[in-house]
């Protein structure tokens, strides 16, 4: 049993939310996540943490691939519908899906944007698996539209305003600091400690 301090504390991480969408041998499913993530630079790699308890999870073994929807803050109706298992609606709301182009992979109408995921690795966890995936393909939707974001605390939220003040950057602050430290930044070799 997980520490209440530390769900609470965990549970105000807030995170995108996407659909991921599998595919296999005629059988199509979807379900809501915000535990996708991109985790590398240098190649188009995105991690998405599946329980082999959704019923995309074996469709997903099966044909090493999968989409990823990445939903705008208009979208709640659909992050929500797919956030409960299929079944238990029977799978009754299709009018949110669509098809990735050249594919029988489900994703959601009017998405930002669509990925096509192919796994090339995995990683078990208690409860999850972590699948390590290249995007071989990618279909702009709606990218200026602000995207959808969730954490267990406050719910369903709209990326919206800006964090700092128009004008300001913190970057050039901190280089000030260092040139009055007689200190030059190009010292220091690309990317740094916080990549």
């Amino acid at each position: 049993m997980i520490d209440q301090v530390l769900k609470r504390s965990l549970g105000q991480m807030m995170h995108g939310v996407q659909v991921v969408g599998a595919h296999h041998e005629g059988l199509a499913r979807a379900y809501c996540s915000h535990w996708v993530s991109q985790v590398s630079f240098d190649e188009p790699i995105v991690m998405a943490s599946v329980s082999p308890k959704h019923d995309t999870f074996p469709l997903i073994v099966a044909s090493g691939e999968f989409a990823v929807s990445v939903l705008a803050g208009d979208q709640v109706a659909a992050g929500q519908y797919f956030s409960y298992p299929g079944r238990k609606f029977r799978y009754l709301a299709d009018e949110f899906l669509d098809v990735f182009p050249g594919t029988e992979l489900p994703v959601v109408r009017d998405a930002i944007s669509w990925l096509r995921c192919e796994v090339f690795d995995t990683k078990a966890l208690s409860d999850h698996v972590l699948f390590f995936t290249r995007v071989v393909a990618v279909h702009a939707g709606r990218l200026k539209e602000p995207p959808l974001l969730y954490s267990s605390r406050l719910g369903w939220r709209i990326a919206g305003d800006k964090a700092r003040e128009p004008g300001t950057s913190i970057r050039d602050g901190l280089l000030a600091r260092l040139a009055a430290l007689g200190i030059d930044d190009a010292d220091e070799p690309e990317g740094g400690d916080d990549e």
